[in-house]
């Protein structure tokens, strides 16, 4: 879901730092040097989005209702660039300093903490398509009393665009839910929503 929207920062990111290698000072929040023959360029990318229709429903008939997603990410992290200006790894660690779902019909909300580094590798430089995408960390799902209601931990490793899910090592609702097929994935956020 996240991931997609990641892909397109991803890029977006890489053409901003990649155009101006040759044009001069990157851009704002961006800072590179050279690194024997390639270039390592740090960023910060803080992100205040929300809220956002999920595309995930909870319920059916007329008690369904869409999940929205509220948060604020502090992201920052490093690119590595080769000797010809060709891409080939790029982390970053994302801190979420606030983050809620929520349902848009009662104003019920589940707050939710998120901290993990994403590690976007290439195979072959420049190649996006020929990258793997490792996430750890962890993003807990847990109203403002009780025990959490969604968990997604550990470590999984995706193709580029996260389309296909290579290995998982953790509970994970949203690999459960997306590339298992678990139609129970969300019930117990989904429960804690209808309030």
């Amino acid at each position: 879901m996240r991931g997609f929207l990641m892909l397109a920062t991803l890029c977006g990111f890489v053409a901003l730092v990649a155009a101006p290698a040759g044009f001069g000072a990157p851009p704002p929040g961006v800072a590179c040097h050279t690194v024997g023959a390639g270039t390592i360029c740090q960023f910060s990318n803080p992100d205040s989005y929300g809220p956002v229709d999920t595309g995930i429903v909870c319920g059916s008939g007329q008690d369904a209702f869409d999940v929205f997603d509220q948060g604020v990410n502090n992201a920052h992290g490093t690119a590595w660039f080769d000797q010809n200006g060709d891409l080939t790894k790029v982390t970053t660690e994302n801190i979420y300093s606030f983050g809620q779902w929520s349902n848009p019909l009662t104003g019920a909300v589940v707050p939710y903490t998120q901290h993990n580094i994403e590690t976007f590798e290439l195979a072959v430089p420049g190649d996006i398509a020929s990258a793997t995408w490792t996430i750890t960390g962890e993003n807990i799902y847990r109203p403002s009393t009780g025990a959490p209601v969604l968990i997604a931990v550990g470590r999984q490793v995706f193709n580029f665009d996260q389309s296909q899910l290579i290995s998982s090592h953790g509970p994970n609702a949203f690999v459960a839910a997306f590339y298992l097929g678990d139609p129970g994935a969300f019930d117990r956020i989904c429960a804690a929503l209808e309030a």
